[in-house]
Parts: C-alpha cells; sequence; structure tokens
C-alpha cells in the first residue's frame, strides 16, 4: 500500500512515528546496491556503535570514498542519539543523505543533543488512514482493531489473531519498551497509568483526578502524559482561549494514537462495541485521520476543544493562527437531534457566530441542520471541507 508521507532519497530526512507504523518498511524500499543500512534495534550493531561512536564516523566516511554520493538510513536513532552530532558532521565534509528514523523524540531531547539544525527535513509517520488503505477499509474494523499496518496486511485473520497482536504490542511496546528505554523508573505505575489514561482517552483531563486513580502523583501523571507525546503514542487538543496563557493552563485532551491500542489497553477488545464506546471510537478514528492529514498535507492547522462556563463542550475546534475556521461535533448515531445533539454548537455559535459548524457521522448525506451547522459524512467532511481549510 502506497504511503502519503514524503520520503524523498535525495535529501535528508528524520522521520519520526510509533513503532510498527511502517517505517523501516518505507525506508527499506529505498535501500540500492550502493547504499547503507544501519539498524539499531540490531544488538550487534547497537553495542558496537554506542561503545565507539567514531566507528560509525568513520566508516560512513570510507563508504563514501569508495562508494561516492549515496544514502545512508539509521534506523531507531534515538537508541544512540549522539549519532546525530556525527550524522551533521557528515553532512556537512560529504554528499552523502541521511534517513534517520525514531519511535522516541524523548531520549534525543533529554540528551541535548543536536536535532540536525535544520539540515533535515522533519517527517512523520501515523498509522494507516482510510485512503492508504484502499478498497478493503471497513469503518467497524478500524473503530475495533485500530489501523497499524500489520492489522490490514493480511497477515492476521480474524478477531483472536487481532487481538493477540494488539496484546503483544501492547505489552512490548507500551509497557517493556518504555522501560528499557529508561523513560520511566516503575513499570507497574506507569503500566496503572495506561489503563486509567486508555479508559479516559478523549475526555478532558483532570490530572490530580487520574493521579489518585493511579496512586501517584498530579506531576508525576503530567510527566507520564509527556512520555506518551513524546513517544507519539498519544495527541494532545488544548481548550481553546485566545488568550495563549490561558490555554496553557486550561485542561487538554488525549487521544491515544490507535483506536486498537487503547480498545487493548482499557479491555475493549471484543467482537463488537456498545453505543457509547462506538461514539467515543468514532471520534477517536476521525480526529487521528485529520491530524495525520495535517501532517502529510502541510495544512498547518490545529486543533482545540472548546467548553463554555455551563459545561457544553464541542468535540474539536480547527484553527489557523488565532482564527477559528471550523467548529466539529462527532456523533455516531445516523438520527442527529436537532436540540440535544446540537446545543454545544449552538452555544459555541452565540459567541462565535461567523464560523462554519458541523456535525460529522458514520452515514448519511450532507444537508443543513439549521442556520451554520451543518450535516456530514465523514469521508466527505474530510475531503470536501477539511483539506480545503488549510489552503
Amino acid at each position: 500500500m502506497k504511503r502519503l508521507v514524503k520520503i524523498e532519497k535525495n535529501k535528508n530526512i528524520l522521520l519520526l512515528g510509533p513503532r510498527q507504523t511502517g517505517k523501516s518498511t518505507l525506508i527499506k524500499e529505498l535501500i540500492g546496491p550502493n547504499d547503507l543500512y544501519i539498524n539499531l534495534l540490531l544488538r550487534s550493531q547497537y553495542n558496537k556503535y554506542s561503545k565507539e561512536i567514531e566507528a560509525f564516523h568513520n566508516e560512513v566516511l570510507f563508504h563514501f570514498k569508495q562508494k561516492g554520493a549515496s544514502l545512508c538510513i539509521i534506523d531507531e536513532v534515538q537508541k544512540i542519539p549522539a549519532l546525530l552530532d556525527e550524522v551533521h558532521d557528515l553532512i556537512e565534509c560529504t554528499d552523502m543523505c541521511f534517513i534517520l528514523t525514531g519511535s522516541s523524540a524523548r531520549k534525543l531531547k533529554n540528551h541535548g543533543v543536536n536535532l540536525l539544525a535544520g539540515r533535515a527535513l522533519p517527517r512523520s509517520l501515523f498509522p494507516l488512514i482510510y485512503t492508504e488503505i484502499g478498497n478493503s477499509f471497513d469503518l467497524e474494523k478500524a473503530l475495533i482493531y485500530g489501523t497499524l499496518p500489520k492489522i490490514w496486511n493480511d497477515d492476521l485473520k480474524d478477531h483472536e489473531e487481532y487481538s493477540d497482536f494488539l496484546s503483544a504490542y501492547c505489552d512490548t511496546y507500551l509497557k517493556e519498551e518504555i522501560q528499557q528505554e529508561a523513560l520511566v523508573r516503575k513499570l507497574d505505575a506507569f503500566s496503572r497509568f495506561l489503563d486509567v489514561a486508555a479508559i479516559n482517552d478523549g475526555q478532558i483531563v483532570n490530572y490530580s483526578t487520574i493521579a489518585r486513580e493511579c496512586g501517584v502523583s498530579a506531576k508525576s501523571v503530567q510527566g507520564f502524559y509527556e512520555i506518551l507525546e513524546d513517544t507519539f503514542l498519544a495527541h494532545r487538543i488544548d481548550g481553546w482561549n485566545k488568550s495563549v496563557r490561558k490555554q496553557l493552563v486550561s485542561h487538554p485532551k488525549y487521544y491515544f494514537f490507535d483506536c486498537g491500542v487503547s480498545n487493548t489497553l482499557c479491555h475493549w477488545m471484543k467482537e463488537q462495541l456498545n453505543k457509547d464506546e462506538r461514539g467515543r471510537k468514532f471520534e477517536q478514528f476521525v480526529i487521528l485521520q485529520l491530524i495525520a492529514l495535517n501532517s502529510y498535507h502541510k495544512l498547518n492547522l490545529k486543533f482545540y476543544h472548546w467548553r463554555d462556563k455551563n459545561g457544553l463542550e464541542v468535540d474539536l475546534l480547527i484553527t489557523k493562527g488565532l482564527k477559528i475556521l471550523a467548529a466539529v461535533e462527532f456523533k455516531s448515531n445516523t438520527s442527529v437531534h436537532m436540540t440535544s445533539d446540537t446545543k454545544a454548537l449552538t452555544a459555541f455559535l452565540s459567541e462565535n457566530g461567523e464560523v462554519p459548524c458541523y456535525v460529522v457521522v458514520p452515514t448519511g448525506n450532507p444537508r443543513e441542520l439549521q442556520k451554520s451547522i451543518l450535516y456530514y459524512h465523514w469521508k466527505e467532511f474530510i475531503e470536501t471541507v477539511f483539506l480545503a481549510l488549510g489552503k
């Protein structure tokens, strides 16, 4: 399946994203006979370069002298962040191009390494979006099992196999891997946090409330959420306020990067979701699609949620700068009740009367529900409304 992210072989690129989203598959397709590939997940290569950084520099330099201008790929560069300084120097003194992948920006930032000072183009990779899956895409399957490539590549056949893969993913990558990367000291506390965070996926977060449920401090919970962001496992959406300072202190929402992963963590892994679960998964799924497309198409849009003093909430605001371009509510039921299902948007419009508002649903044809509130099927909303907002 063709991915939307643009990886140019003749440019220096830093490709970041969660594990198992297809980074290695993408870059291996670019490797030619004269190119150099280094995989830091292999213990032999990790041990070699972590003990002797200069060996990497010397080997790449020798490769350049033998093969000329070619490509060097380093998979999971966050394993040895100091390599970025060597890459920086090699970019300056050779005609080599470098593609670096990573599944954690945290270790890179924590080590204070040189992030190539603009010499590498940043790229992000997400789980599959619906257009990448193509004709085999099925919304119900995506809401339950998510869109990691392995779910859709025909290797797995049924609910049991999907569930086993996602359970192994959560145990290996979300728990053991984070502990191995020394991102948390106590894995049991972080594991409890993951369960609680998954249950609160897409809900407005109060760090103190979650801290009481996890038996840790509010500061620890805030730090755990930062780990999820830095390892690309969750996306933060802040509350909207025209004051940037007030946005920083408002309670955020977090969405796990994949529906199947969050379902597994909060023990919702079953062949059919109930009404409440399906509603939350539908919201999560569409928002994840928007986040990925915003990155791939370089739309430069930002996302917020909105809540008024009476507690009415709008799921998503799409903005550019300080201008709100659209307000969106997600409803998984096919019949929308004018009063109950649009009251938050109506309250929002009373303060922001010029902003187009949308109710986005799994099925149905576009129509106007009331003045300034339009009803859209999720695909049509993405293709005719959302993609046009960034132009």
